[in-house]
């Protein structure tokens, strides 16, 4: 992983063999980044995406291998118990050009993944809501 800090934003470049998302944890947490929003584009050879059933209060997970092109990542950098919480949705796109998408929970790069992170000042933190079974953010 490689990155370049613009003003208020960090270039990111995930490299082949690298997770996601354990990646952009460990630069969060390096870097002290408490909010932000994140935008992606690359490509994987495996991913476990989820869905969240808000009937009965549960995600669902596939894994998938292969070729596939991330059509986007986005998501956001809030806190969690004072660690990096990251929100992140992909939508991939299979060798026959089918799109599906989900949570993102991990993604293992297979060319390059192309990170945009947009740093924000100050500080927003999670909570468990019983209602929803999610975190969700405190305003």
């Amino acid at each position: 992983m490689e990155s370049k800090k613009i003003s208020n934003k960090y270039f990111i470049r995930i490299d082949r063999g690298e997770e996601i998302v354990s990646k952009l944890i460990e630069f969060c947490n390096e870097r002290s980044i408490k909010l932000g929003e994140i935008s992606a584009i690359g490509a994987v050879n495996e991913a476990t995406i989820g869905i969240f059933d808000p009937l009965k209060k549960e995600y669902h997970s596939a894994e998938f291998k292969g070729t596939y092109e991330i059509l986007s990542i986005m998501g956001n950098i809030t806190s969690n118990n004072d660690q990096p919480y990251l929100h992140m949705h992909i939508m991939l796109s299979d060798s026959e050009y089918n799109a599906f998408g989900g949570h993102l929970n991990k993604a293992i790069v297979s060319a390059t993944c192309e990170v945009i992170i947009d740093e924000f000042e100050g500080k927003l933190n999670r909570f468990y809501d019983e209602k929803t079974g999610l975190n969700l953010v405190e305003l």
